[in-house]
């Protein structure tokens, strides 16, 4: 077993900015950062000056990671950037926005995302499938090549072609990884779904797409019970329009459905053992993702095929220090941009763990703590992917990895959803292991990557993110538009980079995208979040600036609650809020009960199980609670920001635009009532 020994601090006293971690000199002249910067010119490496290189100089810097990143395509023979002259605007965009939206990155080249996600030699492990019960299957390089080869063949042969939509409810299991590469290989978009998600809630992303074909499992596992999901996806694919073909990945007799159904197995030609790798343009439609703003539907966030792959490929070589023969088990959904994150590894050489089932899954003797460490073990991990959640209920139940699993090959720790706690960082170097590098890193659905992550060769200090990512032109704002270091501020970036998104999908898509990101600043990237800079060089995430929900980490939005709330009998308002409380996002539901009406137990339990049944049970709420008002604008919108200030005794910053602020005292005083007697505190939540 790994025994954690305590790491050498050169803190002169525990705090934040305590350094827990230092790389040894042989780990910085190894990684590939180390590399890269010399092929740049910058050794000795100041990362502040290799930053600096990545944003004042991006066309050099683009060029120079194609080559080092080994990008398998045609480089094209223009400028890593096309910048628009001056003037010039795109669709949608006006003055300033420009440089920033109107910038196109290797107009000239042409790849396959899934032929760069399928390298590696024939007989190197290619992916790991598990689940609650441990390992199930192993694939090699050639295996997997010939999987997707198969499956390509039987897309193929239902007429998915480039541009098609292919939408997906899967698990993370080794039939989605070889569907989406099969996919994506013939130039089509895909897009998926959680199979825990509900009907109403896969309608509201799908639904917006068009997409032509559906991949559904039979079912899938969580806490220990195998879940019916072949019923779900003929009960959707009924209300999909443009669907012509359902695929069933698992085996046994094909159901009826309101389209043909087919098996994945009856349709792949198991005699093509090679894909077909066509090669698209740079910024060829890849992924339709979804993230959720305060109201109204889920945005169809589209990407782009070479933006996506070169900025994930560029976090995982540089900053994750990612190397063929590595293992990556990252604990993530199908829903998740976490996922298209996690199966991108694979363009490193590295193998992906896939995880199907809960991260703590029910036993009879209570949470299994070691399910995933389990996993990890027996994979050989170098990487393990998890959120602050799960690494405080490990501690809550004061369970040591370090001590009950062999953890030898694991070198960095990466966590998403919310930033890490001191008490995180702490608990990890002391329980997990004492040598490696914890990365808390942040970024967001909208552009498939991290503004702010981790770095190999730089200390780690506690309670910060290391710093800004290469590439990305990060600043901290205040309510002067000034940059700032020290204090909080908005995050922003003001240069562009290649995962930025194509559009929204549906009508006016451009410019809805546009106005998202860019009506506060024209020209900058406002991505929401609340931040700090400290004197090392690293960030510190303090919270949102919108009232996008986060429970576990996974974005949903306050529309998608009052789509299933109101259609209650027993509820005549509702206004919901994300609570930060420790290091997670709880839900709370302020309700309005319907006249002659009180909010009791069942009606409490009637919202609940609607929630869970047509939403998901991501938006079930932590809290219902009883309220005689919500609070609204004078001009007749619901004010959730109001209503989470209210809810955790902050001051109300916008008080003069609530039409009744009587309500946002009703809120407090139900808020101060929950069981306990304390109010929930504001603290550090990440986008």
């Amino acid at each position: 077993m790994t025994t954690p020994t305590p790491s050498t601090s050169t803190a002169a006293e525990p705090g934040d900015g305590e350094i827990l971690w230092r790389p040894s000199p042989e780990q910085v002249e190894q990684a590939a950062i180390t590399a890269f910067a010399r092929r740049l010119g910058t050794e000795p490496l100041p990362y502040d000056t290799l930053h600096r290189l990545s944003v004042a100089d991006p066309g050099r810097f683009w060029d120079t990671f194609w080559d080092f990143a080994g990008i398998v395509g045609d480089r094209g023979s223009g400028p890593a950037i096309d910048w628009p002259a001056t003037g010039e605007s795109g669709a949608g965009d006006s003055g300033a926005g420009d440089r920033m939206t109107g910038a196109r990155f290797f107009p000239g080249a042409r790849l396959n995302v899934a032929e760069n996600l399928l390298v590696g030699e024939p007989d190197a492990l290619a992916a790991v499938e598990a689940d609650e019960h441990g390992e199930q299957a192993r694939v090699t390089v050639a295996e997997l090549r010939a999987r997707v080869a198969a499956a390509q063949a039987g897309l193929e042969s239902l007429g998915v072609g480039p541009g098609d939509r292919v939408a997906a409810l899967l698990p993370n299991d080794l039939d989605s990884l070889v569907c989406l590469l099969a996919a994506t290989s013939l130039g089509a978009v895909w897009s998926s779904c959680a199979p825990e998600f509900g009907d109403a809630g896969v309608l509201d992303r799908f639904g917006q797409i068009d997409p032509t074909l559906l991949v559904v499992a039979d079912d899938y596992l969580y806490n220990g019970r195998r879940h019916d999901l072949a019923d779900k996806g003929l009960r959707v694919a009924a209300q999909l329009p443009t669907l012509r073909h359902i695929v069933l990945t698992g085996e046994g007799p094909v159901p009826e459905g309101p389209r043909p159904v087919h098996r994945l197995g009856e349709l792949a030609d198991d005699s093509r053992t090679t894909p077909r790798f066509p090669r698209f343009a740079f910024d060829h439609p890849l992924y339709i993702v979804y993230t959720s703003g305060t109201t109204g539907r889920p945005k169809c966030i589209l990407h782009q095929a070479g933006g996506t792959l070169l900025t994930v490929r560029k976090e995982h070589l540089l900053h994750c220090d990612l190397r063929p023969g590595d293992r990556m088990l990252y604990y993530t959904n199908t829903a998740w941009m976490m996922y298209h994150w996690l199966v991108a590894a694979r363009a490193s050489g590295a193998a992906v763990v896939l995880y199907d089932g809960a991260a703590l899954p029910r036993v009879a003797g209570g949470p299994d703590s070691g399910a995933l460490w389990r996993v990890a073990e027996r994979a050989g991990a170098t990487h393990f992917g998890t959120s602050p959640k799960y690494l405080s209920l490990l501690e809550e139940q004061g369970y040591r990895p370090g001590q009950e699993h062999d953890l030898g090959p694991l070198r960095m720790v990466l966590s998403a959803g919310a930033p890490l706690r001191p008490a995180n960082f702490r608990w990890t170097y002391r329980e997990v292991k004492a040598d490696l590098c914890l990365a808390s890193i942040s970024g967001g659905t909208e552009i498939l990557g991290c503004f702010v992550m981790g770095n190999p060769t730089l200390p780690v200090r506690c309670g910060e993110i290391q710093g800004p990512a290469l590439g990305m032109a990060v600043h901290v704002l205040d309510e002067r538009q000034a940059p700032v270091h020290g204090r909080e501020g908005e995050l922003v970036c003001t240069e562009p980079f290649p995962s930025m998104p194509l559009r929204f999908w549906g009508p006016e898509g451009r410019q809805r995208y546009l106005d998202s990101y860019f009506a506060a600043r024209p020209g900058i990237w406002s991505h929401g979040d609340l931040a700090r800079t400290t004197p090392s060089g690293g960030v510190v995430i303090s919270g949102r600036a919108d009232s996008v929900l986060k429970p576990g980490g996974v974005r949903i939005g306050a529309g998608e609650v009052y789509a299933v709330v109101e259609q209650l009998p027993g509820v005549s308002d509702s206004i919901v809020v994300g609570v930060p409380v420790e290091d997670d996002v709880q839900v709370w539901l302020f309700v309005v009960p319907a006249p002659g009406r009180d909010l009791d137990d069942g009606l409490r339990e009637e919202v609940r199980a609607a929630l869970r049944q047509d939403a998901s049970p991501r938006h079930v709420p932590a809290q219902v609670l009883q309220v005689a008002e919500v609070p609204y604008t004078l001009s007749g919108k619901r004010m959730e920001r109001a209503a989470l200030q209210a809810a955790t005794a902050q001051p109300v910053s916008n008080l003069g635009s609530v039409a009744n602020p009587t309500a946002l005292d009703a809120i407090g005083q139900a808020a101060a009532a929950v069981p306990g007697g304390q109010r929930p505190s504001v603290t550090a939540v990440s986008a």
